[in-house]
């Protein structure tokens, strides 16, 4: 029998077979009989693309991450294309909860290295601000992302029910928010940016 067309495995096959597996079964019930089963080959085969388990998780999280679709950029509206691909970001990593704790254990933060240098080149504050945008934005993008795909998993509130009478003033602020939790999200962007304007603004008075 000749061989296929097409190898039977990739990198990236194997990885969105895995990836499959965890959202349906979890994190927990992953193995590699699991995934070579689901693409039809044995499992000593995945070892000629991957020396162990760990590094199959890290490719899994890189096929998440790849997964983010950026929005169109308008320079002229620079926020609001940066709150845009946070969204995207946040919206692709909830798509799988049951993976969204391998963005923390294999963070691939390489692969967005060109991104980082390609949003900061329009980038309407000094540079000794870029760096500070770029670490606050991801940070409270994927926090965002990582806690809500924990609270999705299990099934349980992202904000646990409590007493009024206990903590009054955690209910008069959960009383008066007015977004969902997508909404949340982008309003925390928004006063995240709104304070560097107000640092930068400072600063350049302050010459």
């Amino acid at each position: 029998m000749g061989r296929p067309e097409k190898p039977l495995i990739s990198r990236e096959r194997a990885a969105r077979a895995a990836l499959d597996v965890i959202d349906v079964q979890g994190l927990n019930a992953l193995s590699l009989e699991l995934v070579a089963r689901k693409i039809g080959v044995r499992a000593p085969s995945l070892y000629h693309h991957f020396k162990d388990k760990s590094e199959l998780l890290s490719e899994v999280a890189l096929c998440i991450l790849r997964d983010i679709q950026a929005p169109f950029v308008d320079p002229e509206r620079w926020e609001d294309t940066l709150i845009g691909l946070c969204v995207a970001a946040r919206r692709t990593i909830l798509l799988h909860p049951n993976a969204a704790p391998l963005l923390l254990e294999f963070f691939p933060r390489r692969i967005f290295l060109e991104a980082y240098d390609y949003w900061t080149s329009f980038c309407p504050y000094p540079a000794e601000y870029q760096l500070q945008i770029i670490e606050g934005s991801e940070k409270i993008t994927f926090g965002s992302a990582l806690f809500a795909a924990a609270s999705r998993s299990r099934g349980i509130p992202a904000m646990p029910d409590f007493s009024a009478a206990d903590l009054p003033h955690l209910a008069g602020a959960v009383r008066a928010n007015q977004h969902d939790e997508e909404g949340l999200f982008i309003e925390t962007l928004r006063t995240f940016f709104a304070g560097v304007a107000v640092v930068a603004e400072r600063d350049a008075k302050a010459g």
